[in-house]
């Protein structure tokens, strides 16, 4: 497989990764009590067409300041994460929350999980319909299993789906949203073209049947028949963009969090690896001094990344010397020639990852000194749509990583990312 790198153009506080992978830092120096921290998001690996750049770059754009905001206001890295995902879920051009793609049915179904890297807790719904900001319920379900155990000593759930998932979100107090305020123009438009395409190829494949009964050619064989392709998949990846964000607070905590409507004309019922425990996120935070904190957020084709765990596969990989080498490798080895998808010619998806680590005599303390942070996107789709920004910066940066000219698409991969110093080093 052809491996594919590139390198940004980060100033100021980031640095980019030079074509050897090694890494270029500078340091972003704070006055005592200044807010620390570092967010990092995407708007989905996929195909992001020229003509909606600018809609995407925005919302990423957004969606950093929202989780910067919760930083500089003292708050800790889930509430940012939180807060970034709601940005990218209320966008219309996302595929999360409002205007997510609908199923067969013409409905809504949504799913998404998050992870505290501190606590190691997990929330996550799947195929949740009625909610406008299904990440608003994978966090709570994260915050009741740290509660403890329920009444005659059940287990609180960590994951809900459907039915169950929306009275269990309303009786914890988050409205309900019916589904004709959550689709917008496009991604009704979009179901209309794909219900009549797939009615024309019933006709068809009806038709082929019939004639394989009564009108064969001269050589005993069905004159062939164009396939047929769901609206947007012409190039494969069109449709991928789930969501999702990692982050770093000023205490060297991560959290991380993703939420997808899923694939256009899914089966009621399905659920993607935006729920799957280890397949949509993962966040970890350092047990010992010698290893990284690591934040994880997936997205692509679901089938993918769940039969391959792409999230915790790559926080694993994370703790290697060299990250841009190990996300190369994990992309490469764990997932686009993975043996769990032998049987695939087009292996699609795409990860941020965030790693990070404490700098100098940095103390363990309300406020450590000095953090490390190393950030990366890869993906084996056209192109992805990302956005990052540090409680230091002014505004966020975003960038929309592609595919060279000529690169096929789930058999080459793309790699990028940059370097963030944060805080004072001590003398």
């Amino acid at each position: 497989m052809e491996n594919l790198e590139n390198s940004t153009d980060c100033k100021e506080t980031v640095s980019p990764l030079n074509n050897s992978g090694s890494l270029l830092n500078r340091t972003v120096s704070r006055s005592d009590g200044e807010a620390m921290g570092f967010v990092l998001v995407h708007a989905g690996a996929g195909y992001h067409s020229e003509s909606k750049a600018k809609e995407y770059k925005h919302v990423c754009k957004r969606a950093c300041q929202r989780a910067v905001d919760r930083l500089r206001a003292g708050g800790m890295a889930l509430e940012a994460v939180t807060a970034a995902l709601i940005e990218l879920e209320d966008s219309p051009f996302t595929n999360a929350g409002t205007g997510s793609n609908l199923n067969l049915s013409g409905e809504i179904e949504c799913d998404a999980s998050i992870m505290d890297g501190k606590s190691l807790n997990y929330g996550a719904v799947g195929a949740l319909s009625g909610i406008k900001n299904p990440v608003l319920v994978a966090r709570r379900l994260l915050s009741e299993t740290q509660k403890g155990k329920l009444s005659a000593g059940r287990i609180p759930p960590c994951f809900l789906v459907g039915k169950g998932a929306e009275q269990w979100a309303i009786s914890h107090g988050i409205p309900a949203c019916p589904t004709e305020k959550m689709t917008t123009k496009f991604s009704l438009s979009g179901y209309k073209r794909n219900k009549r395409k797939m009615e024309l190829a019933e006709q068809v494949e009806t038709k082929r049947k019939r004639q394989s009964c009564e009108h064969e050619n001269d050589f005993g064989c069905l004159e062939p028949v164009g396939d047929f392709m769901v609206e947007g998949e012409e190039n494969n990846s069109a449709c991928l963009d789930t969501v999702g964000a990692v982050v770093v607070d000023r205490e060297g905590n991560v959290a991380a969090a993703v939420s997808s409507g899923g694939l256009a004309m899914k089966h009621p019922g399905r659920v993607g690896q935006a729920a799957h425990y280890g397949c949509g996120c993962w966040a970890e935070n350092a047990r010992d001094i010698s290893l990284y904190s690591t934040a994880v957020s997936t997205s692509g084709s679901g089938e993918h990344l769940i039969r391959t765990m792409l999230a915790r596969e790559c926080s694993t990989a994370m703790q290697a010397e060299n990250a841009h080498q190990a996300l190369l490798e994990a992309m490469q080895n764990k997932f686009i020639s993975s043996p769990f998808l032998a049987g695939e010619d087009c292996v699609l998806g795409g990860v941020i990852v965030l790693r990070c680590c404490t700098c100098g005599e940095a103390q363990r303390s309300e406020d450590i000194q000095a953090l490390l942070v190393e950030f990366l996107w890869s993906h084996t789709t056209e192109s992805m749509c990302v956005g990052y920004m540090s409680a230091q910066d002014s505004k966020a940066r975003t960038h929309i990583s592609r595919l060279p000219p000529g690169a096929v698409a789930g058999q080459s991969l793309a790699i990028e990312g940059g370097v963030c110093r944060l805080g004072t080093m001590s003398d």
